[in-house]
């Protein structure tokens, strides 16, 4: 098979590299392939209509649909979200699309433990005391017993919940369905989120961004959440209604948030989300291991072609009509 790696011009840390290629390759036992990759749109053009596999993240991607594609059968994305690439009736007809999903896990897990425990010892609100030249003690209790609602239950929210667990939160998970959930102590559908939001101290956002997630923390909803509560967004900055978070935080009637996706992004100078109290800014990094990333997914690429060999179902395929 051919594959094309279709990487972002001036990108340092996370381009497909030949020996990335290689090693990946080799792991896989793989062998008769043939690989290159390219970052203009001249190479883009001329690897897409050569390739069998097109292997890009969303955002050298999202701008290039429609394109002559003819020998193309799969789309690997090095991303979990596939919402940049919408509408999904631009992508070449008959490709199948695959993404990544899984290999932000282990950073996810990390990022949400350091935000929750950031939440609960008052950080926020202490950045914002020193932005201020504040001293004004802020005693906090253990995290233990306090209540973590997770918005997605699958690669990040798993390991987020999991994390929470680990200091002794009691965590309940908000997915399509109400069916249980081993990483979890309470599942509820999201036609109930609103039921658990008026006994949640952190609400952490983990959905992907469909049209059914689109603003589903609306101003109503955040103002369900308890006075002091908390919010830790590392799924899409769309998710949340990002002015009715900040009115929230600035009012004293949420305690802080640390989030890590923004609408838009990035954020613009002069943005009231710069200055916001008790906000913890970080510029969407929270769940990707540059060490990892790419090993880890050509890894899935490979197994998910493994599968298709084999007349199985590819775990990673992406359902368009669901968005994930």
């Amino acid at each position: 098979m051919r594959f094309f790696a279709m990487n972002d011009a001036g990108d340092e840390l996370f381009p497909v590299t030949q020996a990335q290629w290689d090693a990946a390759v080799a792991r896989a036992g793989e062998h008769g392939h043939e690989f290159r990759c390219g970052t203009t749109d001249a190479e883009f053009a001329e690897g897409v209509a050569w390739a069998d596999v097109l292997m890009a993240q969303t955002s050298a991607l999202a701008h290039r649909f429609p394109c002559t594609a003819p020998n193309l059968r799969f789309i690997f994305l090095l991303s979990a979200g596939v919402d940049k690439l919408q509408p999904f009736s631009a992508l070449p007809p008959g490709v199948e699309v695959l993404n990544n999903s899984g290999v932000h896990s282990r950073k996810a897990g990390e990022y949400s433990a350091m935000a929750l425990l950031m939440l609960n010892a008052h950080v926020p609100e202490m950045l914002t005391q020193q932005r201020d030249q504040v001293w004004q003690a802020l005693f906090s209790s253990s995290i233990r017993g306090r209540r973590v609602t997770i918005l997605g239950t699958g690669d990040m929210g798993a390991p987020a919940s999991r994390a929470a667990r680990h200091f002794g939160a009691i965590t309940t998970g908000v997915r399509t369905t109400a069916t249980p959930h081993p990483d979890f102590d309470h599942i509820v559908a999201s036609t109930s989120l609103d039921s658990v939001l008026p006994t949640t101290d952190y609400l952490l956002l983990a959905a992907p961004l469909t049209d059914a997630t689109r603003n589903i923390i609306t101003r109503e909803r955040l103002a369900l959440l308890p006075k002091g509560a908390g919010v830790i967004n590392i799924g899409r900055g769309p998710l949340i209604d990002q002015e009715a978070l900040c009115d929230l935080l600035d009012s004293g009637h949420l305690g802080g948030a640390v989030l890590d996706v923004f609408n838009p992004e990035p954020i613009p100078p002069g943005h009231r989300t710069w200055t916001t109290r008790n906000l913890v800014i970080t510029p969407h990094v929270s769940v990707d291991d540059p060490l990892t990333y790419n090993p880890d997914s050509l890894d899935i690429l490979f197994a998910n072609l493994l599968a298709h060999r084999a007349g199985n179902h590819m775990p990673h395929k992406v359902d368009l009509t669901r968005g994930y």
